[in-house]
């Protein structure tokens, strides 16, 4: 009894001492980036409803760009003559190169040389509206109406409502007299929506002159209304972006009359490939990414109950990765997801292919890479015969995860909380591709964000039907870009 009366003691006191630390670290949890962010400058005075109308006047060039087509410059030699005489003062007092095709590269020199610039990017294409779409638009998709409290229109905020809030910036600084310690570049993509060439070329000529830019910011995530882990209007940078690898799968027979088919068909063969390859899966959970950065970002703002769990991963962490992979965007969030997104095979019904194949969509988690990927695809298949896998070009790695401990994420959280007092801001995981991955290696960090509120119904319109900005996000993306220049430049 002795012997298990001290066992009793030293259990209850193993207990007391793990509801203590999960206490205590639930008490001290801070925000990441809270400490070291700078005071915000104040932003000049915005004619709010003067850059709805120019933004409106921008989707009314139809710098459009398709995968399958010849590049069409006539638009977006239309858009820099509007923005030339729109923007005076910043076309004025920036340098102005064209790289290649019809991308814009800005640069207005700091008086401090050994400041290392700031980068701020948009791109000035957009994407196709689908054929037979156009009636279920309010307005017209490039008549850029204004509406309700909104712009209208393709591209409003994919992504030209960045690229008039960013120039409305510069403009109105610059009428203030403003002159910069750190030197600013403006890089605007002209073919992101179909190969980002224009970011490459404008990110390899500033590596070939030495330029190291302090930070590059860029399209990617945004303040989202309603988050669903917080149930709050939540602020999310990104600090990385899922990488590309698309593969064909091939499955291979002799082919025939459909009366005396194989074991296995061709056809057989690529559906056996897609369930093998989705039983195999990919590693997932919040490690090796931006993922249990961001619920550690965001635990300060999170009810007790929930706030202890988040504050203790190193105990809860499987509960936790359980949670949030029962969303879609959750389980995109913590591993490499695969989509079959193309099907093909035969040309008959009573005959058998030679040949079947499937088009496979990859988007990277940054623990995977293109090799390991394609290995792990390959090992999956390799017990079915006749079955090849072979990848696609235009493949890429997942971006390298920037630091959310720097005075550059530090500078732009504070601003971020500056035009959306109260809201949380935390670190996340792009999904999606964007121009900002050809700065990798060039800037020290690069991130993603737009300083807009996005209601579901905004987000369903980019590359969809009735896309919007509201005018609302128009002032608050407008004082962002003026309140981070006049802050981080001077």
């Amino acid at each position: 009894m002795r012997i298990f009366g001290r066992a009793l003691l030293a259990l209850l006191a193993l207990v007391a001492v793990v509801g203590g630390v999960l206490v205590v670290r639930t008490l001290t949890v801070k925000p990441i980036g809270a400490e070291g962010a700078p005071k915000i400058a104040a932003a000049p005075p915005i004619d709010v409803d003067r850059a709805a109308q120019r933004l409106a006047m921008a989707i009314r060039f139809q710098t459009i760009s398709r995968q399958d087509q010849a590049f069409d410059p006539a638009p977006f030699d239309g858009l820099h003559a509007f923005l030339r005489e729109t923007y005076p003062l910043t076309f004025s007092k920036f340098t102005v190169e064209t790289p290649v095709g019809r991308s814009l590269l800005m640069t207005l020199p700091g008086s401090d040389p050994s400041l290392k610039p700031m980068l701020l990017m948009a791109h000035q294409d957009v994407v196709p509206v689908d054929t037979g779409s156009e009636d279920k638009w309010r307005a017209p998709p490039f008549a850029g109406a204004i509406a309700d409290g909104y712009v209208l229109g393709r591209g409003a905020t994919d992504d030209k409502g960045t690229l008039i809030a960013i120039l409305e910036a510069t403009e109105a600084l610059l009428a203030q007299g403003f002159t910069p310690k750190r030197t600013i570049i403006l890089a605007f993509g002209h073919d992101e929506e179909v190969s980002g060439s224009g970011a490459k070329a404008m990110a390899e000529l500033l590596k070939s002159r030495g330029v190291t830019p302090w930070f590059a910011l860029d399209e990617g995530l945004a303040i989202v209304d309603r988050f669903p882990l917080t149930g709050k209007t939540t602020a999310l940078i990104g600090i990385a972006e899922k990488g590309y690898l698309t593969v064909k799968v091939t499955g291979v027979d002799v082919g025939g009359h459909s009366s005396m088919p194989p074991r296995l068909t061709a056809a057989e063969k690529v559906a056996k490939a897609l369930v093998a390859i989705d039983d195999k899966g990919f590693p997932g959970g919040l490690e090796s990414g931006p993922a249990r950065l961001m619920l550690e970002a965001l635990t300060p703002d999170l009810p007790f109950a929930q706030r202890l769990v988040m504050a203790n991963l190193w105990l809860f962490r499987p509960v936790v990765e359980g949670e949030v992979g029962k969303s879609r965007a959750g389980e995109a969030l913590m591993r490499t997801t695969v989509a079959p997104t193309i099907l093909a095979g035969g040309t008959k019904e009573n005959v058998l292919p030679q040949e079947a194949s499937a088009i496979v969509n990859l988007r990277l988690h940054p623990r995977d890479t293109m090799e390991s990927a394609l290995a792990r695809l390959r090992a999956a298949v390799a017990g079915i015969e006749g079955v090849t896998i072979e990848p696609l070009p235009r493949g890429q790695n997942a971006s390298p995860v920037s630091t959310t401990t720097g005075d550059a994420y530090a500078l732009i959280a504070a601003t971020a909380q500056a035009v959306a007092p109260g809201v949380p801001v935390a670190p996340g995981l792009v999904l999606g591709a964007t121009d900002s991955r050809h700065f990798a290696g060039v800037a020290e960090n690069v991130y993603r964000f737009a300083p807009a509120v996005f209601t579901d119904a905004d987000l369903a319109g980019i590359h969809g039907t009735d896309e919007r900005l509201s005018i609302a996000n128009i002032k608050r993306m407008t004082t962002f870009y003026a309140q981070l220049v006049a802050t981080g430049a001077s």
